[in-house]
């Protein structure tokens, strides 16, 4: 069994910021990649960055140059730096992870998600 659990989510005013993390437990041999996502009220879920194990990144172009993601492969745990936060950042943000289990499958992992809200 994998868990997958966030934190780091709040209140803040616009142009501030905030961490997200979440960090990934049990039966995990390796993890390939983590995503952040997020979703806005009455919006679908968008993917808003990732980190590749190899430390590569990629962002959306709506948080490119404001979040910086980051992992730490030893605490098998992923970041989300948020600066020059803005009012339509608000959303619930979940944490996605491609683990490798032992026997060798690969599979997708969620956690519960994390409430971001930023006042204008």
């Amino acid at each position: 069994q994998v868990q997958l659990v966030e934190s780091g989510g709040g209140l803040v005013q616009a142009g501030g910021s905030l961490r997200l993390s979440c960090a990934a437990s049990g039966s995990i041999f390796s993890i390939n990649r983590m995503d952040w996502h997020r979703q806005a009220p009455g919006k679908q879920r968008e993917w808003v960055a990732r980190v590749t194990s190899g430390g590569l990144t990629n962002y959306a172009d709506s948080v490119k140059g404001r979040f910086t993601i980051s992992g730490d492969n030893s605490r098998n745990t992923v970041y989300l730096q948020m600066n020059s936060l803005k009012p339509e950042d608000t959303a619930v943000y979940y944490c996605r992870a491609e683990i490798n289990r032992s026997n060798g499958i690969s599979q997708i992992y969620w956690g519960q998600g994390t409430q971001v809200t930023v006042s204008s």
